[in-house]
């Protein structure tokens, strides 16, 4: 299992938490999504053989924000 916390700008509100938590989160392999509003960042533990990080971050930014 591997962690990455990705730092995500355009995240404002409860809205943003839902549409990245429930995205990323229904991606095959990732156990866990948390994402801190405060500090624009989202946590993901994930199976690196069942999902890369760069399906990670392409669904954050099919989501309208940006992955730095």
């Amino acid at each position: 299992m591997e962690n990455v916390t990705l730092n995500v700008k355009g995240m404002s509100c409860g809205h943003c938490v839902k549409a990245i938590e429930g995205s990323v989160g229904e991606l095959k392999g990732v156990e866990k999504v948390s994402v801190d509003l405060e500090n624009a960042k989202v946590s993901v533990q994930f199976d690196a053989d069942a999902v890369s990080l760069n399906k990670i971050k392409e669904t954050i930014d099919d989501q309208g924000y940006d992955v730095a």
